[in-house]
């Protein structure tokens, strides 16, 4: 059986065994499912260990053996142009179609009864978004896991490097290239623990959430997973088709290799490794672009996780018969798309940033209760439309090199 095939059984034992613990109600297998659940935190963390390095390594390999600051600037800025469109398509997307789902879902039926109170996170203006790029010590960037501000750091470093003479810029990109491939080494090994991982990620998430908890919620959950799957047919498969080199068929297949993974860890950083194995091995794209884009789109994309705010807030204006215009709507499409930016890509991030789009829609922030209860449902799916994203990023980036290059040879 191959590593992959592994991970998916191992997930859809995972959830086989939880569901079962759950609906039984049985005393020895759901305290075998709540106790395996340290063996999936640290299967996250043994993959999480190595994304910091990995990214500021494989990024300044990427962007130091590029050399040409109009070529690394040209590529980040088709990426980012590309992942903030597909980004507001999200949003759209999510909102009409569960507002589509709506007469499904009834009243509320007392489920919001109890909501915990959450603290209000300000909206971070323009200006604030682009200072918290630039780290004022790229060390504690780092160490926060704050991908963003250390691509920032590793690509202006990186292009330095790019300018020395090439006796002194080599030894630091074999050096580089060096720590790359030990770090990917590395990620190889703690995948084999994958099977046992992912099983560990989802028998305790299955137990606790149970069939009531889908029955309560379940159109807002169909909504959402059906909106997603809308989302990658009407625009990540048209993007593939008409502006990259690779096929529909082997931008799935590669993302197989990126689904299990992403499905399990809910974060897209944790995806990373994964990432260079598809677009590296399977759509056979450059170590140059994916060694830029995919960091970068791992910090900056959160499409699906926008998709999903975005049909959270039309179901909780629903759930608390808050009425809001056209303009409400329009400020509330713009506070997601901003806060979707800054979103961490780690489990539930999507949820505890939703307070300052339902602020300006005047949705009580007690909503936010009744999302945790069956957040790590969508959050599974909307980590594997992310990635796919990230890949489908990398693939148009190097379609449109591609054509650009026989523009000029022509």
């Amino acid at each position: 059986m191959g590593k992959n095939a592994a991970i998916a059984l191992g997930l859809a034992l995972g959830l086989l065994f939880g569901l079962t613990a759950g609906l039984s109600g049985n005393a020895t297998l759901l305290a075998v499912a709540g106790g395996v659940a340290p063996i999936g935190r640290a299967f996250i963390n043994l993959i999480q260990m190595v994304v910091v390095p990995l990214v500021a390594t494989s990024v300044f390999s990427g962007v130091a053996t590029m050399g040409d600051l109009r070529l690394i600037g040209r590529n980040g800025g088709l990426a980012i142009l590309f992942l903030w469109g597909t980004t507001l398509l999200a949003i759209l997307t999510g909102m009409g179609v569960m507002a589509a789902a709506l007469p499904l879902a009834g009243p509320s039926g007392g489920i919001i009864a109890g909501g915990a109170v959450v603290e209000t996170t300000a909206l971070p203006g323009a200006a604030d978004f682009l200072l918290s790029l630039i780290p004022a010590n790229a060390v504690r960037a780092a160490a926060e896991g704050a991908l963003l501000p250390l691509m920032v750091f590793t690509v202006l470093f990186a292009a330095a490097a790019g300018t020395l003479p090439d006796e002194k810029r080599r030894p630091l990109v074999e050096l580089s290239d060096a720590a790359t491939q030990a770090l990917i080494k590395l990620v190889h090994w703690v995948l084999w623990t994958a099977p046992i991982g992912v099983f560990a990620l989802a028998a305790p998430v299955a137990a606790t959430t149970g069939w009531s908890m889908l029955r309560s919620l379940g159109v807002f959950v169909g909504a959402v997973i059906v909106a997603l799957i809308v989302f990658v047919i009407a625009v990540y498969l048209p993007a593939i088709r008409l502006w990259s080199r690779t096929s529909v068929r082997d931008f799935l297949r590669a993302n197989t290799i990126t689904a299990p993974i992403a499905f399990s860890t809910t974060s897209s950083a944790a995806t990373i490794p994964a990432m260079f194995e598809a677009t590296e091995q399977v759509l056979h794209l450059p170590r140059s672009t994916t060694s830029l884009i995919i960091p970068l789109a791992a910090a900056v994309n959160r499409s699906g996780s926008a998709l999903f705010q975005g049909a959270a807030l039309v179901f909780l204006a629903h759930l608390y018969g808050t009425p809001f215009g056209l303009s409400a709507l329009l400020g509330a499409v713009f506070a997601t798309f901003l806060v979707a930016l800054t979103i961490a890509a780690v489990p539930s991030a999507s949820v505890m940033t939703l307070p300052p789009a339902m602020v300006t829609l005047g949705i009580p922030l007690d909503g936010i209760a009744v999302l945790l209860g069956v957040d790590r449902i969508p959050d599974m799916f909307r980590t594997v439309v992310n990635v796919m994203g990230d890949v489908a990023a990398v693939a148009v980036v190097d379609g449109r090199n591609e054509q650009t290059n026989r523009r000029i040879t022509n």
